[in-house]
């Protein structure tokens, strides 16, 4: 018998099949093969970029008809880059609204800065899970951070914390389902939420998918400001208590979707004090204009809120898809999430360490925090301080403007409120007109600014009427395109039949 040296491997008796013997590597990019698919996408990107002031606002001709193109078969082979992108660009991209140019005054924009597209590329090449601490501990720690300037911001205490979602809608199920944890544990089918008439949609769809029926959200009324009417929210959860309801939560506004406004946060954290009941604030749209001295006074009482809805990318321009809850005590999250199965490792860092899974829904998820910290770390906060003074200060001037506008007929504008954060919210009066057929005449008017194809904006209804609505918010929106959105709706009135 033969004997090896101590060490030596056996060489193999029987070779392997070929194609263990020569796998396929094609999926597995060099540095320089990246850094070619890089220069295509380059290509394509830095041209829209530099762009993005003359594209249209909306382009939804043919749309329907382009977007059926897109449905093809998977394909066995693919195609060079050059090829996929160039089909990309020039035919998937141009239809639909341009969210992130200049003109985009719709709904609540945001912008999508590219500091934050760099760091999803590092993010997805690096592939780092931080839903654990140990699997990679500064990274998780990074996104911690970026939440405890969260925190911070809105001048939460030391044991606050919470975790960076998709967006607002998410959030405020979180949120919903914590306030159910804590407040009524197992039996909350008696518990009973408050709102206002002006809150988010996702409030109550956020209620119902947290199992509580329809009928347990209480809607409440608003003021002249489109704030909820603190009195009415207090006999509305007397009588709820008199019939043998539990008031569980309130769902405070921190800047509306439809006109910016903002609950009295105060009054609201003194109700919840007064009848036992949780606090959540969205403050999706308007969180971040705590950033500024005016929004700091708009929002007193926010660090009172024992949840609260962040949407980063709305307020700080980020791109889609960013969105954050805090939680004032975040030992509530982690009472609600810590589960574990057996396969997963128990932190070994200290008490800073926070393991995401067992203060969130998610176990699985993407590495958020590079996004929202890259841009953050390379400018400081002061930029976007001064952007957001801008969109207000943008919101405040297009306001005065608006009431100016008539034309020869009589025609002229409403205001319907003065606006509180960046949203102008207005509607044409014609003399002699019912609200029926000024309905009519503002859903002509809307058409007619937005074919101009510079501006984009939207609607809403207010007290039962059609509204139009400007949403100063995209990071590139300055003082040049509000003149040409004034110009576009002076244009819009006199063509009006």
């Amino acid at each position: 018998m033969s004997h090896r040296p101590h060490g030596q491997q056996r060489s193999r008796d029987v070779a392997g099949p070929p194609a263990l013997q020569h796998p396929d590597r094609s999926l597995e990019l060099t540095g320089g093969e990246l850094k070619d698919l890089l220069d295509v996408a380059l290509s394509h990107l830095a041209p829209f970029l530099d762009s993005l002031p003359d594209h249209p606002a909306s382009n939804l001709a043919n749309s329907a008809e382009i977007a059926a193109s897109v449905v093809q078969p998977l394909p066995a082979a693919g195609q060079p880059a050059e090829t996929v992108l160039a089909e990309l660009f020039d035919r998937w991209v141009p239809p639909g609204l341009n969210a992130a140019g200049p003109g985009y005054l719709c709904y609540v924009p945001g912008g999508g800065l590219p500091h934050a597209a760099v760091a999803d590329l590092i993010s997805g090449i690096i592939n780092r899970y931080i839903g654990v601490w140990y699997a990679a501990p500064a990274l998780a720690q990074l996104e911690a951070t970026v939440v405890r300037w969260f925190c911070d911001l809105v001048g939460y205490p030391e044991q606050s914390g919470g975790f960076l979602t998709s967006g607002g809608s998410l959030a405020s199920w979180s949120a919903i389902v914590l306030a159910r944890h804590v407040v009524l544990g197992d039996n909350f089918q008696r518990g009973v939420l408050y709102t206002s008439d002006q809150a988010h949609h996702c409030v109550v769809r956020a209620a119902v998918l947290a199992g509580f029926p329809r009928g347990n959200v209480r809607e409440v009324e608003s003021d002249d400001q489109f704030r909820v009417k603190i009195d009415r929210l207090e006999r509305q959860i007397e009588q709820d208590c008199r019939e043998g309801w539990r008031p569980l939560a309130i769902v405070a506004n921190a800047g509306t979707t439809n006109t910016g406004a903002i609950d009295d946060l105060d009054a609201l954290a003194d109700m919840a004090t007064r009848y036992d009941m949780w606090l959540h604030v969205d403050a999706a749209y308007g969180g971040f204009f705590l950033l500024t001295e005016r929004g700091q006074n708009l929002m007193r009482g926010i660090q009172r809120a024992d949840s609260l809805a962040l949407d980063p990318h709305k307020s700080l321009f980020l791109p889609f898809g960013t969105g954050c809850l805090l939680a004032r005590d975040c030992e509530h999250l982690k009472s609600l999430h810590a589960m574990r199965g057996d396969y997963l490792r128990a932190t070994p860092g200290g008490p800073e360490s926070v393991d995401f899974c067992d203060i969130s829904p998610e176990l699985t998820r993407p590495f958020r925090g590079l996004r929202v910290w890259l841009p953050l770390k390379m400018h400081g906060s002061e930029p976007f301080q001064r952007y957001l003074d801008e969109k207000l200060d943008l919101t405040q001037w297009v306001t005065a403007q608006l009431r100016a506008l008539q034309t020869e007929r009589g025609d002229r504008i409403e205001v319907m409120a003065e606006p509180q954060l960046t949203v102008a919210a207005f509607r044409l009066l014609r003399p002699n007109l019912s609200n029926e057929q000024l309905d009519v005449l503002n859903q002509n008017l809307l058409e007619r600014i937005n074919a101009g194809r510079r501006v984009f904006l939207s609607a809403t209804v207010l007290d039962g009427r059609f509204v139009i609505r400007i949403c100063v918010l995209s990071l590139r929106t300055h003082l040049d395109r509000m003149e040409e959105c004034l110009a576009e709706i002076q244009r819009a009135m006199d063509e009006l039949p």
